[in-house]
């Protein structure tokens, strides 16, 4: 591995800072563990007792597909944006429309983790503010015994009753709702609260990479040693009950408790879960964003990664680990853990200490949350500021401040992330469908980029590369790029019904966006700082060496998602 100083002026107007080395790519990345809390309710509702196998899985697939993303960001020592921005350079020689399409798959799949993440910390928050009485809970028997003599009804309707009568009328209150087509759309208290915390994130963005790495250093400290801390603990004072992993077999119907088959439904529902695994554990390669940020970006690229991939292999083995060891099938199929408002809560519970133990300890999963906020606005609007330098998205986007921020990259973050929650906050079936389409766009951005691996070798094999990733792992990501699109076109139904197509729809939709940039905004021509990351002068043609190979490979993604959609059902 080689070493590349780039030197730059910091002062620069209109540029990113050369601020970090990989110490705070590693900071900024350690956000990703808390992705976890996203979809482990989820992911154990739909597979049962494979879910921590699922997560296992997933994690080793992601760390493995990480060294082809090492490689390739370490081409591009002057470009930030992420591993779509690398990829999509080697397949803007043989189809212009593909380069842009990898960069928008990419952000609408990191994009929407503000508004999910700001929609799940607000439910924490509302929880520890206003909680909803539990069926056995004091208050509940104290109504009951006030006003049960007037109700003709079971003593479990009774509960229910007094449990409606109980919550307190935030939980319930909203400002305005409506719904869009599969999914609904509330402007509640949740809305409000995680619209709050979405702004504060801006305000830490707002300041350039260098001010948000040494904010989430901290803040990491805070929340990786309570995650390990939930990983390890119930391993060490025997609260893992082993007969909760067995037997191992899938569920015979998603947040059903009965056993099913290794057949065609559940296998269908197994690769739903690894679909949706993969947006969560595959998230650390954002480590790579800031490359045009980096002091040496020839030594610091491969580190960023690689030591992000090994703190998310920990926790992402770990964590749901113990989680399935505590709660069991049946407390994994809770509708607090489903839904996923009831996690942070029961992940303290599970290390014991007591209730000021346990409120602390949800209060750093809402730190984790924030953390994972800044992650995700400072790598997806990298995406978006790089993708209008290349020539790909709106010029607008290439705007920075002062202090070297991408805030009109930032702002539409903001706007899009707040239609988003707005649609997040209004219930779990309305959570998932946003999920599963964002993981769409990752899937196929991750396609793309694993394909890239091989494209850049057979391109740009001239070019010198700070670390070049062994060929058995540059091969392993080319299969599992169609692995991958298996889990996309058999595992998005299992979310929704429709997740697939919309996922589909939203990607096309890069389209006619990037031909009014390229043929009416660009004239045609490509600007020529793109050009020059590519080593092709003004004037001269991109070199093709590969053939036929990128249009087979295209062709043979789109079978294969069409296949696995067809064959696999639940």
């Amino acid at each position: 591995m080689s070493t590349v100083t780039i030197k730059d002026d910091l002062s620069s107007s209109g540029k990113l800072h050369r601020s970090i080395d990989w110490t705070g790519a590693f900071w900024v990345a350690s956000g990703v563990p808390a992705l976890v809390l996203f979809s482990i309710g989820g992911i154990a509702g739909t597979v049962g007792n494979l879910a921590f196998a699922v997560w296992i899985v997933s994690m080793i697939m992601g760390f493995i597909q990480s060294f082809t993303y090492a490689e390739i960001a370490g081409l591009f020592p002057n470009k930030s944006g992420g591993a779509s921005i690398y990829g999509a350079s080697a397949w803007v020689r043989y189809a212009k429309p593909i380069a842009p399409l990898s960069v928008w798959c990419n952000w609408f799949a990191w994009s929407p983790v503000l508004s999910l993440g700001c929609s799940i910390a607000a439910a924490y928050i509302l929880n520890a503010l206003a909680p909803v009485p539990a069926l056995d809970s004091a208050s509940v028997a104290g109504w009951i015994s006030a006003n049960g003599a007037a109700l003709t009804v079971p003593d479990a309707e009774k509960a229910a009753a007094a449990v409606t009568a109980l919550t307190p009328s935030i939980r319930t209150w909203t400002l305005f709702q409506t719904t869009l087509g599969p999914v609904s759309l509330s402007l509640n208290a949740a809305f409000f609260i995680g619209a709050i915390l979405m702004l504060a994130t801006f305000a830490i963005q707002h300041r350039g990479i260098l001010g948000t790495a040494k904010v989430q250093k901290y803040i990491g400290l805070i929340v990786i040693i309570p995650m390990a801390i939930v990983g390890i603990v119930p391993l060490l004072n025997g609260s893992v009950n082993w007969s909760n992993f067995s037997p191992f077999v899938p569920l015979a119907a998603a947040y059903a408790p009965e056993p099913g088959a290794w057949n065609v439904t559940g296998w269908t529902l197994v690769l739903g879960g690894m679909f949706i695994a993969a947006w969560s554990t595959y998230g650390f390669e954002t480590a790579v964003c800031y490359t045009s940020e980096f002091r040496d970006p020839g030594r610091d690229t491969f580190k960023a990664i690689f030591f992000s991939g090994l703190l998310c292999l920990a926790l992402f083995s770990l964590v749901p680990f113990t989680f399935q060891g505590v709660l069991g099938l049946d407390g994994m199929l809770a509708t607090p853990i489903v839904d996923g408002s009831g996690v942070a809560a029961a992940m303290a519970h599970m290390v014991g200490g007591g209730a000021f133990i346990e409120s602390l300890l949800v209060m750093l999963m809402i730190l984790a949350l924030m953390l994972c906020l800044m992650t995700a606005m400072a790598g997806s609007s990298r995406t978006l500021y790089q993708g209008s330098v290349d020539g790909w998205l709106p010029k607008y986007l290439s705007h920075v401040n002062e202090h070297g921020a991408p805030t009109r990259a930032m702002w539409t973050d903001l706007v899009v992330n707040l239609v988003v929650l707005a649609i997040a906050c209004a219930d779990a079936t309305s959570f998932f469908f946003i999920l599963a389409v964002s993981n769409c766009g990752y899937i196929i951005f991750n396609f793309l980029n694993l394909n890239s691996g091989w494209l850049h070798r057979i391109d740009s094999g001239h070019v010198l590369r700070p670390y070049r990733a062994p060929t058995i792992l540059l091969v392993l990501g080319g299969v599992f790029a169609f692995v991958n699109v298996v889990f996309m076109g058999a595992g998005a139904k299992v979310w929704n019904p429709s997740a697939l197509w919309a996922g589909l729809i939203t990607a096309a939709l890069i389209v006619p966006v990037f031909c009014y940039r390229h043929y009416i905004q660009d004239r045609g021509q490509f600007p020529a700082q793109m050009l020059e990351d590519l080593g092709v002068k003004p004037g001269e043609r991109m070199v093709r060496k590969a053939g036929m190979l990128p249009y087979l490979t295209l062709a043979a993604g789109v079978a294969t998602v069409l296949v696995s959609n067809w064959f696999f059902q639940i």
